[in-house]
């Protein structure tokens, strides 16, 4: 998975590509999916969601320029596997799920993989985590048709935000989007995407 579908697709971040190859994605997939857990595509985990592509989520790390001890938001925790990756980095990482279960067997699975530095809460991500914040980066597992403000505030100067846009079903576009002083932004596009919606 690391040599073909991350290294092999341009991920050259060596943390990155390390974290990528210590967290146990067979954990984080449901049992009947367990002989894909290492294949590069996506995978469903129920309540019509699903665990990201490992190369979108190498990417989506790589790009958040991660470094130890960063206050990280991660909407949309899904199955926990993009909070993991980004805990291995040693970010303190704080999750958001809107789907009970999910929220609730996420932050289970990451307490039994010994992740003391996720932090997972149930709730409606679009309005970020504000007494948390604001956040080295954030990054966003689900898309919003447009660009939640509230996540572009919690941002530190210079912190990034990385985030799907576009609608469900349509032509969706990854986008990196830098705080550069209090209400200034830079916008870059890595390239199509296609995720599940943002939900609320």
């Amino acid at each position: 998975m690391v040599a073909v579908g991350i290294v092999g697709l341009g991920i050259d971040d060596p943390a990155v590509i390390e974290a990528m190859g210590r967290v146990p994605r067979h954990f984080f997939v449901p049992d009947e999916y367990l002989d894909q857990a290492y294949e590069n595509h996506p995978l469903p985990i129920g309540y019509g969601q699903t665990i990201s592509q490992p190369y979108i989520v190498a990417l989506m790390t790589q790009e958040a320029n991660i470094e130890r001890d960063d206050r990280v938001l991660e909407v949309g925790t899904g199955s926990g596997y993009q909070a993991a990756v980004l805990a291995d980095l040693g970010a303190n990482v704080f999750s958001i799920e809107l789907i009970a279960p999910l929220a609730e067997s996420a932050a289970q699975r990451l307490t039994d993989l010994g992740y003391t530095n996720v932090h997972v809460r149930r709730g409606d991500g679009y309005g970020g985590w504000a007494e948390e914040a604001p956040f080295d980066a954030i990054v966003v597992t689900a898309a919003p048709d447009h660009v939640p403000q509230p996540l572009l505030a919690q941002l530190k100067p210079g912190a990034v935000l990385i985030i799907p846009v576009g609608p469900v079903g349509g032509y969706q576009e990854l986008w990196r989007i830098r705080r550069t002083a209090d209400d200034k932004y830079e916008s870059s596009s890595l390239g199509g995407v296609r995720f599940v919606p943002l939900l609320r």
